[in-house]
């Protein structure tokens, strides 16, 4: 795949504007602020094809990006407290519609901050990506803030906390600035589209 060839297509803020699903399509989730905008880059070789930014809640809508023969698919990050109440509801909805239009969701990508012990929103995910049969893989981001024996430890923590999700295999550490996980990553996208 040319991934110098992805651009961005289109961005969907309610479930109604979501197009048909005529492309096979690999989509990120993850909490507000954990990376998916710096991985969507990373893994296409462009700075700023996904806006990233230094507030938490960034993405606000499903954004699209169009690749020779499938889509991205960048999700909303979920989980940050500074939003309304109508907001939260409108990212419920969106989040719905996309898993329950029969979209040929191939892939997804559950990011999680390699610091951190996942989230009780973190496992909703993981059930939601179960729910719906869609084969997933647990990226663990900010790997390098870890010095050897953090990354160590974190790392065997999360592989027994995720046992019943996903293999071992299937948890992918991960850091944009130092070129972790990002060949892993392409051929999990190559080999689903």
């Amino acid at each position: 795949m040319n991934y110098n060839k992805i651009e961005f297509f289109a961005a969907y803020g309610t479930k109604e504007q979501l197009p048909e699903s005529n492309l096979p399509e690999i989509c990120f989730a993850g909490r507000s602020n954990v990376g998916k905008s710096s991985l969507i880059n990373k893994i296409v070789g462009k700075k700023a094809l996904a806006k990233t930014g230094s507030k938490p809640g960034k993405t606000v809508t499903i954004n699209f990006f169009s690749a020779e023969n499938l889509y991205l698919v960048d999700l909303p990050g979920y989980g940050y407290a500074k939003i309304s109440f109508e907001e939260k509801e409108r990212f419920a909805t969106l989040m719905e519609g996309y898993f329950t239009t029969n979209r040929n969701i191939r892939h997804g990508f559950a990011l999680v901050d390699m610091r951190r012990e996942p989230t009780d929103l973190d496992f909703s995910m993981f059930d939601l990506f179960r729910d719906y049969n869609i084969p997933f893989t647990v990226v663990l981001t900010k790997c390098d803030k870890l010095n050897k024996g953090e990354y160590q430890k974190n790392l065997a923590e999360i592989k027994e906390m995720l046992s019943c999700y996903v293999k071992a295999d299937d948890i992918v550490p991960f850091s944009a600035t130092k070129n972790i996980g990002v060949e892993t990553i392409r051929e999990i996208i190559e080999k689903n589209c």
